[in-house]
């Protein structure tokens, strides 16, 4: 495993980077108020060979906090500074949540640094703006702690067990506030329907059955929106695939690979 510190406008961005360099490149970005921790198990069991790129977004885990609010864009081209660091070229991009947002908005902006597509629990706009304003107005006046115990409610489902989410928690209450809040008003402030639309390349939707932040629906829906692709749904799980079922996922992402000959 290597560790990167990358820098661009300023803001350091941590990477870290598993596998062959030589390998199939493979870049996994997480979901809001989490890291690349996340994706720890699945890294483990994903096919062997692969480069494996994990950033931590701005304002997230080991990558500076620059003041909130962020842009969508800004999100966007920090990956696109990873991909460029790193020489990264054809990669298939793993988006979880906001993660997919911004692997759909560099699709969009970079074709050239994305062969394939995974849009896992995500959307081409989440949530409506009041939701996301409700969401900074909680975390500035109470924390982290005042959106957990809805936030983790809501990865799990109806029927989830919060216990499972045990880590998610614990890794969600280390988020800094100001990155929470900077990447709420960057979801806020997405809409694309329009662009993912004009999108041709491979892409897989995954969405979680019991997933009460991205139904299920909503997930098919944006993965409908680019001809050709193909949408699974994991049954008993929410919306982190990566934790809830880590052997199942990878397996669904392996098998995606296996289909576009990457790796």
């Amino acid at each position: 495993m290597k560790q990167h510190q990358i820098k661009r406008d300023g803001v350091t961005l941590s990477v870290r980077e598993d596998g062959p360099a030589d390998g199939a490149p493979v870049v996994l970005l997480h979901a809001l108020g989490l890291d690349n921790t996340i994706w720890d198990e699945l890294v483990a069991k994903l096919p062997a060979g692969l480069r494996i790129i994990r950033p931590d977004m701005r304002g997230h885990g080991q990558s500076d906090v620059p003041p909130a609010p962020y842009s969508m864009g800004a999100l966007i081209s920090d990956c696109e500074a990873v991909c460029e660091a790193l020489d990264v070229r054809d990669a298939v991009i793993v988006g979880l949540s906001i993660g997919g947002l911004i692997a759909q908005g560099l699709a969009v902006k970079r074709l050239d640094l994305v062969r394939g597509l995974v849009l896992s629990n995500t959307a081409a706009k989440l949530g409506r703006p009041e939701f996301w304003a409700g969401r900074i107005e909680s975390v500035k006046s109470g924390g982290i702690g005042a959106i957990a115990d809805d936030t983790v409610t809501r990865w799990v489902g109806p029927r989830g067990d919060i216990g499972k989410m045990t880590q998610a928690r614990a890794v969600l209450m280390r988020c800094n506030p100001a990155g929470y809040i900077g990447c709420c008003a960057a979801i806020a402030g997405t809409d694309f329907w329009t662009p993912t639309s004009g999108l041709r390349l491979p892409t897989l939707g995954i969405a979680g059955a019991d997933d009460g932040a991205t139904p299920p629906d909503l997930v098919r829906e944006t993965t409908d929106l680019i001809p050709g692709s193909r949408f699974v749904l994991m049954r008993r799980v929410g919306h982190l695939p990566p934790l809830h079922d880590p052997v199942a996922y990878a397996t669904v992402i392996g098998e995606f690979l296996k289909e576009i000959s990457h790796g």
